[in-house]
């Protein structure tokens, strides 16, 4: 029986150290959380679930308030803290810090987290969210690095370039077959999708 799980990552949210919990999105991230509302208005997604953090439960808040579902949060979901997130890092020695978790699992910043820590909090959920939507399908709000980490677990080919390709927002479709992983298809492409979206609205004026 295939269970499908659409990874959203979340829309841009400016950044504000100490503030990783409550930190929103910009003007730019509702726009986009409204057109992903749009892209997935048809996918007929039964089950709403959300790492805590305020910039992933209100990038698919749109979308959860179309289908009349309330979003389920999951503290284990959370996105994963390569250094402590008290103190400001420069992007280089993050994203450096990123992929050398990639290439060892235990690898972590100080006060940070590994890789292998952040799969033994997330996948039980993950594994969990598949075994009782058997046949359904999810949306999850979600953070570039933990949705790689995920990913990772079930094919190692998700990596540290995968994650850099990545957008904000994006969108993936997962399929499992059991909790086996069999497709991953990208569905956010922003330019294809503007231009259809704009077309729409023209259209339905």
């Amino acid at each position: 029986m295939k269970t499908f799980i659409y990874m959203i990552r979340h829309a841009v949210s400016p950044f504000v150290l100490g503030d990783e919990r409550e930190r929103g999105l910009s003007d730019k991230g509702h726009e986009d959380a409204y057109r992903i509302k749009e892209l997935l208005a048809e996918e007929e997604i039964t089950h709403f679930v959300s790492s805590p953090y305020r910039r992933a439960i209100d990038t698919i808040k749109y979308l959860a308030e179309a289908s009349d579902q309330e979003i389920e949060l999951y503290e284990e979901l959370r996105e994963r803290a390569i250094a402590s997130v008290e103190i400001e890092i420069s992007e280089q020695e993050f994203l450096q810090g990123i992929r050398a978790s990639f290439t060892d699992l235990q690898y972590k910043m100080p006060n940070g987290e590994s890789t292998q820590e952040a799969q033994e909090r997330a996948i039980p959920i993950m594994k969990q969210l598949i075994q009782q939507n058997k046949g359904g399908k999810i949306a999850l709000g979600t953070h570039g690095n933990i949705m790689t980490i995920i990913l990772n677990y079930f094919n190692k080919k998700y990596g540290y370039e995968f994650f850099e390709q990545t957008s904000k927002p994006d969108i993936y479709r997962l399929e499992f077959d059991e909790l086996e992983l069999t497709s991953v298809e990208r569905m956010w492409n922003p330019e294809v999708l503007r231009v259809c979206l704009d077309d729409k609205k023209i259209f339905e004026r």
